[in-house]
């Protein structure tokens, strides 16, 4: 990896053009969109543009996008590439290297990017910057995938909040409103024509295409992200701050994937629900953006939040790394019906119901007492929607151990969880089919079903469903002895 003066040599200082001579790079990342692009936008203000999108594992290192994420990657840079007429260069390796090359071939003058905020992101984008003015280089950077960056809501010592609720509040605040949206950029793209091949030749995509199925139910891109937006708040908003907690309601936005690849903007998604209407449903649905920048806010100013407990007792907690029921977990065969649904509808879909999460989560780091970052793991690799920020934050707010944390004795109970936000059983019996003749009064205790019950149902525990493989209340107390064993004097 070079270093910034050794880049620095390598770039021939430019002379000064005309503006409307002038050509800029306009660097893709998480950004994948025209509208309310506010680096493309200041790209096209600077002159022609060339597009470019580089995948870089060379620096990600163990944060390179997952499995299921790449897939959406895929598809999402071909979708970017049609809106872009065909001018995406797409490229792989260390960003450094390629943005040298491409500033000497094109006679580029400026390069334009959005900032991303995982630790690894900030660091090489500073070096970059730093090495692209001290060659005469104009670089910019602008906010284009939070309301709030990291810096702009801090407590009044500079310091920054670990608890949501005064966060969100001094965000709201009369003035410190989210910008509107920008429009579409006037847009004179450069360079060769990029087709289908050139994006499959990042090799995105798995060898064995399961990806097919994964994504079936999902479409990817600007288009597809801006109608699933007005669709919610045409149709779904009406009863969101309830139907949120319900599975099987589709009363959820499912917006996570599109904000994650900056498909759509929170600014754009902010302002079109408050035009919606202001009552609870539209502030609830606010106050989740402002999660998902809350999120941020603790991986920009804790950048150990992938890897290390905010609370620092928790490093002494006795989390074990493996356990012998971490597979039963991740396949879905627990015994408890909301815990196999949730795990299944993530393998088949590359994502899970948010209630469902926190129910999953919960199972594992404290039923089970698997540290958290080996279900963060698991999750980072299975989500189309895999964020650094949203899933580290979360992980640790189940497990009690982060900023804002859900207090450690409070352990989801998979079985009352089932009862209330899955009453009817319609989540579970789509993900659990092997259950969908139990009547509602067993489906989600299948063990506690007279054997005449389950014999009606063609359900023979043990065999084609398993038994639960640990007991609720055992390892309830388990897990809260483990916690005492924490607390020093």
């Amino acid at each position: 990896m070079p270093c910034v003066g050794s880049v620095h040599r390598k770039i021939r200082k430019r002379s000064k053009q005309p503006i409307a001579e002038q050509q800029a790079i306009h660097w893709f990342r998480q950004d994948l969109r025209l509208a309310d692009n506010p680096a493309l936008s200041a790209a096209a203000d600077w002159g022609q543009v060339l597009p470019v999108y580089i995948l870089d594992e060379v620096n990600a290192g163990p944060w390179a996008p997952g499995a299921a994420s790449r897939c959406w990657l895929h598809h999402s840079l071909l979708a970017l590439n049609t809106s872009l007429g065909g001018h995406l260069q797409v490229f792989a390796g260390d960003p450094r290297t390629i943005l040298i090359e491409l500033i000497e071939t094109h006679q580029i003058s400026a390069v334009f990017w959005n900032r991303c905020y995982e630790p690894w992101h900030t660091e090489r984008d500073a070096d970059i910057k730093q090495s692209l003015q001290q060659a005469d280089v104009h670089a910019e950077s602008h906010n284009g995938s939070l309301l709030w960056e990291p810096w702009q809501a801090l407590k009044a010592d500079g310091t920054p909040y670990r608890v949501f609720t005064p966060y969100f509040k001094n965000c709201r605040a009369a003035s410190n409103q989210p910008r509107e949206p920008l429009g579409l950029p006037d847009l004179k793209c450069l360079g060769q024509r990029t087709d289908e091949t050139d994006i499959a030749a990042l090799a995105l995509l798995p060898e064995v295409r399961w990806d097919q199925g994964l994504l079936a139910d999902w479409s990817v891109g600007e288009e597809a992200a801006n109608t699933v937006l007005a669709k919610f708040l045409r149709e779904r908003i009406k009863g969101y701050a309830s139907a949120r907690d319900i599975p099987a309601a589709e009363g959820v936005s499912r917006l996570s994937p599109h904000l994650h690849f900056g498909e759509i903007s929170p600014n754009t998604a902010w302002h079109a629900a408050l035009r919606a209407g202001d009552n609870s449903d539209v502030d609830r649905f606010v106050t989740q953006l402002g999660w998902r920048d809350f999120s941020h806010l603790q991986l920009y100013h804790f950048p150990e939040l992938p890897d290390q407990c905010l609370q620092d007792k928790f490093e002494k907690f006795p989390w074990w790394s493996e356990s012998e029921h971490l597979e039963h977990w991740q396949q879905g065969q627990t015994g408890y019906p909301i815990v196999d649904a949730g795990m299944r509808e993530l393998w088949q879909t590359g994502y899970m119901h948010n209630r469902v999460r926190m129910i999953v989560a919960s199972f594992l780091v404290k039923n089970l007492l698997v540290d958290w970052r080996v279900g963060a793991r698991w999750f980072w690799d299975c989500l189309v929607d895999a964020d650094l920020a949203n899933n580290s934050a979360s992980w640790q707010w189940v497990a009690g151990c982060g900023a804002d944390a859900a207090p450690y004795f409070r352990i989801f109970n998979p079985v009352t969880q089932g009862e209330k936000f899955d009453a009817d059983g319609a989540y579970t019996r789509q993900y659990v089919p092997e259950l969908s003749q139990l009547p509602d009064k067993y489906l989600h205790r299948p063990y506690d079903a007279p054997d005449d019950v389950l014999q009606a149902a063609n359900v023979k525990l043990g065999v084609n469903y398993p038994r639960p493989i640990v007991d609720l209340k055992t390892t309830r107390q388990r897990a809260l002895d483990a916690l005492a064993s924490t607390k020093t004097d």
